[in-house]
């Protein structure tokens, strides 16, 4: 059964794409999109409402500047917030999307307090926790779409290294969204072969660090934005997961009480997602190097929380 109402929050290019896969996957009735900019939500709302003869799918989509519309929502998808340019780091946008996010998370509490929400906005670990603050929910309902986006670009560059089709790539990413993101080589496989037989370790080095660069690169193309047809692939694909109760485990940024041997932050892990969002975090066996790479992801992820305060 698909969820009553979805709704996304920020119309701009991550948020309409996200609206638009949402609709055309049928996974809810009713989309609305939200923005604070006057005409957007609802005209591009209306423009994707006009497409759905022609894709075939009968969920309605609806824009709004108000969160009227939203209330009751099972889940909200947010990528409200300023978009990284050429030269700006994803903590660079700290303080103005720390506001953004808590004026979000308070709306969400009052119109929708029992949905679920998956953060997209930047820097990610940061916001999710903000998020988690504004609304009050327990750690199931705020979740953060990171992993899944990093193991696609990992995925994706592993294919174009190997000339494979995509479908047979198996891989993980932990730690935070960022730099410091930790490419698992020990978990990457090809339709069950371990990645280290098919790639030389100097070419899997440059992969992962591909990897860790990938959202960089597409803002060096751009020069003015930065990427949203993956970014929005990514965060459906987990709402798909939490409603239509399917129990996937992807990597997400889930908020750790003890897991991966820290607490008190968010950050990228196996997850079990399904019915009322995070369903299980799944620890699993790491190298010596991974651990320590994972520790400094988190040691980023503290020192970019640092920096709210008095934001």
């Amino acid at each position: 059964m698909p969820a009553r109402k979805i709704t996304v929050v920020g119309a701009g290019h991550v948020g309409e794409v996200c609206a638009q896969r949402v609709a055309e996957k049928e996974l809810c009735q009713e989309v609305v999109l939200i923005d604070i900019v006057d005409g957007i939500p609802q005209g591009k709302g209306l423009d994707q409402w006009q497409s759905a003869p022609v894709e075939g799918f009968d969920t309605r989509v609806v824009g709004s500047q108000e969160y009227g519309p939203a209330e009751g929502s099972d889940l909200f998808i947010v990528t409200a917030g300023i978009a990284r340019k050429p030269g700006m780091s994803r903590d660079d946008l700290l303080r103005t999307n720390a506001g953004i996010v808590r004026s979000v998370g308070r709306e969400i509490a009052r119109v929708a307090p029992e949905a679920v929400v998956i953060v997209v906005s930047n820097p990610l670990d940061v916001m999710a926790y903000v998020m988690k603050e504004a609304t009050g929910f327990p750690r199931e309902r705020v979740i953060g779409m990171a992993g899944v986006l990093d193991t696609a670009r990992f995925r994706a560059f592993i294919a174009m290294e190997l000339d494979v089709s995509v479908q047979d790539i198996q891989a993980l990413v932990l730690g935070g969204h960022g730099d410091t993101m930790v490419p698992l080589a020990s978990y990457a496989s090809v339709s069950g072969i371990p990645l280290t037989q098919l790639v030389a370790p100097d070419r899997l080095e440059a992969l992962i660090d591909r990897t860790r660069n990938g959202g960089a690169e597409i803002v060096g193309y751009l020069k003015t934005g930065s990427a949203y047809y993956a970014p929005s692939a990514a965060a459906v694909q987990m709402a798909e997961a939490v409603v239509k109760n399917q129990r996937r485990i992807l990597p997400a940024a889930a908020y750790l009480d003890g897991e991966y041997g820290e607490r008190g932050i968010y950050l990228g892990v196996p997850c079990k997602l399904g019915e009322g969002g995070l369903a299980e975090i799944v620890e699993v066996d790491l190298t010596s190097d991974e651990e320590a790479a994972l520790a400094r992801s988190a040691d980023h992820v503290r020192a970019t929380m640092a920096g709210l305060e008095g934001s």
